[in-house]
């Protein structure tokens, strides 16, 4: 039955939803590529909570959720930026999400690496008296990386807020990033991520210029070859990420983080290859878990015939400004009958637009990304009529 969707004129168009979804199996672990998918969390609907307040959320279905990733042989990257870190979901909350998914992964066997930040020092206080200092920023990252040890997880080392606002230029950097390596249990996976998914970021590593910072993200992990398992970068910048893959040293791995040109990358040339940790692998799990199995074959066109027509919707999702990609990942969740409803934590809902979302909805249903295409049909149409389309 035809939809009419709201386009950015203004107007609506005609639209006719997919009738069949795209078909992925389920199985066991991804071969060629260490995939990790970063997951979003599931708000509590009935919360009575303001904006400000801190995160509801609704664990049964935010751990169910899990359990698919890990169900198609993707490993799963927890309380991340995809989880409303510092958008909604504070320290507290996601030290009880780090528990419970980690505490899940070992019952189901699945992989897990979990974030650690220093977000403790600015959540919900930005009149703080006493100002952060690099000992503060050492300490709030110590204590989160404590909690995801002791969980049994792996670590991700997340750019700081605290740190970037702090730092007063790259000997801050190494200093603060060679503690927390020298005290790691286990081999931790760094993440660079760019001030396009978050402006408080600008100059991370102690410059704007992209081929200084890089400089010093490379001397970070020439010290401490043996503590660092891999890389996570995000910066939207092929070139960038292609150029730092091939200066890594042997045994550390690239994890792509680029939601624009991931399979090119993760296919890789000549020279290597970036193994894959994206935001955009939660709506598109189960058919990127199907394109690295064929990968995992040696065919390599085959994997791009699979996984080249997603980048419209990856590209969809992420534009400027590309923080608020969250709320598209957990509007196609709901589509996708993953949560019984469209709320988000912080309100987040409300950051993308009609016209936004029926280009999402348009996209991700060509792609068969939709278990069942008629829920989702009937859930568009909820939602367009909560916007005055009655057509």
């Amino acid at each position: 039955m035809t939809l009419h969707l709201p386009d950015a004129a203004g107007g609506l168009r005609a639209y006719e939803p997919r009738t069949e979804p795209f078909a992925a199996a389920t199985g066991a672990p991804l071969a060629s590529r260490t995939v990790f998918s970063a997951a979003h969390v599931v708000a509590d609907p009935f919360a009575d909570a303001s904006p400000d307040a801190p995160a509801a959320v609704d664990w049964d279905a935010t751990l169910a959720f899990r359990r698919h990733l890990w169900s198609h042989g993707l490993g799963v990257a927890e309380a991340m930026d995809t989880a409303q870190r510092g958008m909604g979901l504070d320290w507290p909350g996601a030290a009880e999400l780090i528990r419970r998914s980690a505490a899940e992964a070992k019952a189901v066997g699945g992989r897990i690496a979990c974030g650690v930040g220093t977000d403790q020092l600015t959540d919900r206080d930005p009149g703080r008296s006493a100002p952060v200092t690099l000992a503060g920023i050492r300490a709030a990252y110590e204590e989160q990386l404590a909690v995801v040890e002791e969980s049994g997880a792996q670590a991700i080392l997340m750019a700081s807020r605290a740190l970037a606002a702090t730092a007063q230029g790259p000997d801050d950097y190494l200093e603060v990033y060679g503690h927390l390596l020298r005290q790691a249990a286990e081999p931790v996976i760094l993440h660079w991520l760019g001030p396009m998914f978050d402006p408080a970021l600008e100059g991370y590593w102690g410059s704007a210029d992209l081929d200084r910072a890089t400089a010093v993200f490379l001397d970070v992990i020439a010290a401490h070859p043996d503590k660092v398992d891999g890389v996570k970068i995000s910066l939207l910048d092929a070139r960038c990420e292609v150029d730092l893959r091939r200066r890594l040293p042997n045994g550390v791995r690239c994890y792509t983080g680029d939601d624009f040109h991931y399979p090119e990358l993760i296919a890789g040339d000549e020279q290597g290859f970036s193994h894959a940790l994206l935001g955009v692998f939660d709506p598109l799990g189960p058919l990127a878990a199907e394109a690295v199995r064929v990968l995992d074959t040696g065919d390599a066109a085959g994997f791009r015939a699979l996984l080249d027509p997603t980048v419209p919707l990856a590209r969809h999702l992420f534009e400027a400004p590309t923080r608020f990609y969250k709320t598209g990942v957990v509007f196609l969740a709901w589509l996708a009958g993953h949560q019984s409803h469209f709320t988000m934590v912080g309100g987040l809902q409300s950051a993308r637009s009609l016209p936004h979302l029926a280009r999402a909805y348009e996209l991700a249903d060509t792609l068969g990304l939709f278990p069942d295409p008629k829920l989702a049909e009937e859930r568009m149409r909820t939602l367009l009529s909560l916007y005055g389309v009655t057509s």
